[in-house]
């Protein structure tokens, strides 16, 4: 049969191209007929995007091409801080000319050679708007989401409830929580208290209505693939197969197994890290990392420290510097060494117990034999990391839809809670004796969370060998996509 080509336009962000790019690399493995081209949307400077998009020059040259679009002007960065959403939905608005651009030179330079058919556009979330383009150019789109089934159903909630209120949530009152009935989102068994909603439901500064917006062209997709897994959502996407929804195809854990490229972890840091651990017990080491964009300003900085020394537990803890001056309960100001927040003779009490680093590569860490704890920000990639190594996570989420993973994550018995609300920037401080009771619980060798999370650990692999549920759901869109061309 002849080759089909597939066009994927990712989010510009750490998260979102990695997730692209390995879920890229399934495809091509499953089926020999599938070329792809990623259409690279420059915008993030940060030294990671810079170093992973070259690293993409590495891959199949005959089975994958990189095409560079031309950069445009940002949004003004104001935006960026006051409505993430709104920022992102105006950058890829702003490319659509460049994206249409490079799709018709492309199907132009088929049907000259006639060797290769365009199958259609497979769009990340952000570039949703992007559906139009494909069918103004007689082409399928297909919606990748890069997180999981839950944010899916609030796609349809948001959907249903914005016709009948076309106005921002109100963040729950916390003196009176019983007023709080929760949300009837599809996906999940039981309401959803308001507190764990995205912060970008409760924004006014327009994140709320360009989340509408990009919500608004799922249902004209011929198809939503999610970076999950039958048997870690089967209540939430038993729900989606109902006739009214695009088909839905679960194809996870999609995940980099190899810790990614990142300017700030030199080879010298990272075997400085690894052989701390080889030298620590089995299953000893609790993990304390907060993403790419998560960091905390002094005040809270002292009460982890002093969770971690009074748990009396060994830990590793990347340790961020804020990008930006922080505005949390207690005010916060920019620090040149990070070492400069921490308590008073705390490096001299832990010694050998614990170890500081900048940067730590995740991904080699969590797959560490030492490593049996991870507290975390609940960004999707890292709660896949997580559970396909059986570490379980302590939930900690600070910004995007964190909160709501946080949630599903204890909802279905695989995380340790020690805050599912808190807002990085608006919340109180969590002090230490909380931290030290959720090292502790984490860390209990025979906790019912770390069995559960063993258990999964072993169906995440499964789903994506011969024969599991993610490898056949990727034949399956693979087979309609061809049958939809």
């Amino acid at each position: 049969m002849k080759k089909v080509e597939l066009i994927f336009v990712p989010t510009p962000g750490a998260g979102h191209l990695a997730s692209t790019v390995e879920f890229v690399k399934r495809l091509i493995h499953h089926d020999h007929r599938i070329l792809v081209t990623i259409l690279s949307i420059e915008w993030d400077s940060s030294g990671f995007v810079d170093a992973y998009t070259e690293s993409l020059a590495t891959l199949q040259p005959d089975r994958i091409q990189v095409i560079q679009l031309s950069r445009v002007d940002p949004p003004p960065l104001h935006i960026w801080t006051l409505a993430p959403e709104a920022f992102m939905y105006a950058l890829i608005q702003s490319y659509i000319p460049h994206v249409r651009n490079a799709v018709t030179n492309i199907l132009s330079m088929k049907s000259i050679s006639d060797s290769t058919r365009v199958a259609g556009l497979v769009l990340d979330l952000f570039c949703s708007p992007m559906v139009d383009v494909a069918t103004e150019l007689g082409l399928s789109s297909y919606i990748y989401l890069t997180t999981n089934a839950s944010l899916f159903g609030l796609v349809l909630y948001l959907q249903a409830l914005h016709r009948q209120n076309s106005s921002e949530f109100e963040y729950p009152n916390p003196d009176n929580p019983n007023k709080d009935l929760g949300h009837l989102i599809p996906g999940f068994a039981n309401p959803v208290p308001s507190c764990v909603l995205p912060s970008f439901m409760f924004n006014k500064h327009g994140s709320y209505t360009a989340f509408v917006k990009i919500a608004e062209w799922f249902k004209d997709a011929k198809g939503i693939v999610i970076n999950t897994f039958e048997e870690l959502e089967t209540y939430a996407l038993s729900c989606f197969v109902n006739g009214q929804n695009p088909p839905i195809y679960p194809v996870g854990p999609v995940i980099h197994l190899d810790s990614l490229p990142h300017p700030e972890l030199d080879q010298l840091q990272r075997d400085r890290i690894m052989k701390w651990l080889d030298n620590q017990p089995e299953s000893s080491v609790v993990f304390l990392c907060f993403g790419s964009h998560g960091c905390h300003g002094p005040p809270q900085v002292k009460e982890i420290a002093l969770g971690l020394e009074q748990s009396g537990r060994r830990f590793l803890w990347s340790l961020r510097m804020p990008e930006t001056p922080l505005n949390d309960a207690a005010g916060a100001v920019r620090n040149k060494n990070p070492e400069e927040m921490l308590p008073e003779g705390f490096l001299e009490r832990i010694q050998e117990r614990g170890m500081i680093c900048r940067w730590a590569p995740q991904v080699d860490v969590l797959g560490h034999k030492a490593v049996g704890g991870f507290v975390s920000h609940c960004g999707w990639n890292s709660i896949l990391e997580s559970l396909w190594h059986g570490v379980p996570i302590v939930t900690w989420p600070i910004y995007a839809e964190q909160q709501l993973n946080a949630y599903m994550m204890k909802e279905v018995g695989l995380a340790v809670e020690l805050r599912l609300d808190y807002r990085g920037g608006t919340s109180d401080i969590v002090k230490a004796e909380e931290i030290e009771v959720g090292v502790r619980q984490v860390m209990d060798a025979g906790s019912e969370v770390r069995k559960k999370v063993k258990e999964m650990a072993e169906m995440a692999r499964k789903a994506v060998m011969n024969g599991g549920s993610s490898f056949n759901s990727i034949g399956r869109f693979i087979e309609d996509m061809i049958a939809n061309t």
